[in-house]
């Protein structure tokens, strides 16, 4: 670890894997973006050396690791926590955890001029997420549409086909600004000193693959039902 050096961020709570350096100072320096589908366990590592070589950075050379939580599905978001836990174990890195819907929401609402957002995400093949500032996210069952309050927007990120078309455009802006809503979060909480432990920084599920749910640890996070 270098006090001061670049922050790695790495987000895998949406199709776009994302992996990006920063400094709370500067901002992104640089981020990468690709669609994962289900080869985040083969790529997300070889991502991350190839934006460290190509930036200069030895991994010693790192200040800091920022990592989104979700909401999201178990198989990205598990390998992505993981790669991230794993190189600040392995780096004695400090690792903030930062909620992915919280940073879409502010990315959202710059996109949108400050006007207040709601946040939909996918959660299998019908049901959506419904995120909001301040509330625990919630499930909408298929078929149920976010009921919005006054003066807000919708922002629907991974929902084309599913979600108006001003939403998905909102969510396609606030998905560009990622790393950086993250960066910002995450940044500044490692400057505080309040990273997160390791044993206890776990991921916010909202789908799981059959026979998962019971073997899930006490503290991990799972989306729970609801309408808006």
């Amino acid at each position: 670890m270098t006090p001061g050096g670049p922050i790695l961020v790495i987000d895998t709570a949406t199709t776009q894997a994302v992996v990006a350096l920063g400094a709370a100072d500067d901002g992104v320096l640089e981020a990468r973006s690709w669609t994962a589908g289900y080869r985040h366990g083969e790529e997300l590592l070889a991502r991350i050396e190839d934006l460290l070589r190509d930036r200069g950075t030895p991994p010693a050379g790192l200040g800091g690791v920022v990592v989104g939580t979700g909401p999201g599905a178990f198989t990205g978001l598990r390998v992505g926590i993981a790669t991230a836990k794993a190189l600040a174990h392995a780096l004695e890195l400090p690792i903030a955890g930062v909620a992915t819907g919280s940073a879409l929401l502010a990315a959202g609402a710059r996109a949108a001029d400050g006007a207040t957002v709601a946040l939909v995400q996918p959660a299998g093949l019908s049901d959506r997420v419904l995120s909001r500032p301040g509330e625990p996210s919630r499930i909408l069952p298929g078929g149920t549409d976010p009921e919005l309050r006054p003066g807000e927007r919708l922002v629907a990120v991974d929902l084309e086909g599913r979600a108006p078309d001003d939403a998905v455009a909102l969510g396609h802006a606030a998905r560009d600004e990622l790393a950086a809503a993250l960066l910002a979060a995450g940044a500044a909480r490692l400057a505080a000193g309040d990273a997160d432990d390791l044993a206890r920084l776990v991921p916010e599920y909202v789908t799981l693959p059959r026979g998962v749910r019971a073997k899930l640890p006490d503290d991990a996070v799972e989306v729970t039902g609801g309408s808006s």
